[in-house]
């Protein structure tokens, strides 16, 4: 019973982690998308507004993913794969070219969340047992 019930708390803090960073991600992503103006107006002035649009397609799919990790069974070491590798690269993204007087401070608090959604990643170990798939959903 020990090892069910610490399994189970850590399934919730993933599902918290999965649902936080799947609704970040798709209000950055569709925002762009739904009202360029506004997302201009906030983030500066965009060249390539197809790239702007690529870019948030491709952040709507991870969070597309890690939203189905939250509602659905699957494999949660593949989903924080997923969730860790995209933060990270939004970091980078972010510090490289706000540093370089590319783009706007503002990315420098999508850095921050970036940053604080990696370390709730990193804090929590993720077990291999199949009693972790079967329990994360049934506690809802």
């Amino acid at each position: 019973m020990p090892y069910e019930y610490s399994v189970m708390k850590k399934s919730r803090f993933i599902l918290y982690m999965l649902w936080v960073q799947g609704v970040y991600y798709l209000l950055t992503a569709v925002w762009p998308l739904v009202h360029i103006e506004s997302f201009m107006m906030v983030t500066g002035p965009k060249r390539d507004i197809w790239l702007v649009k690529t870019v948030s397609v491709l952040i709507l799919s991870v969070a597309i993913a890690l939203l189905y990790g939250a509602c659905y069974p699957t494999d949660y070491r593949l989903i924080r794969l997923i969730a860790v590798s995209a933060a990270l690269g939004l970091t980078v993204i972010d510090l490289w070219y706000t540093l370089q007087g590319v783009i706007k401070w503002v990315y420098l608090l999508d850095a921050v969340a970036e940053v604080l959604l990696i370390a709730g990643w990193c804090t929590r170990k993720i077990p291999h047992s199949k009693l972790f798939r079967d329990n994360i959903h049934s506690q809802h």
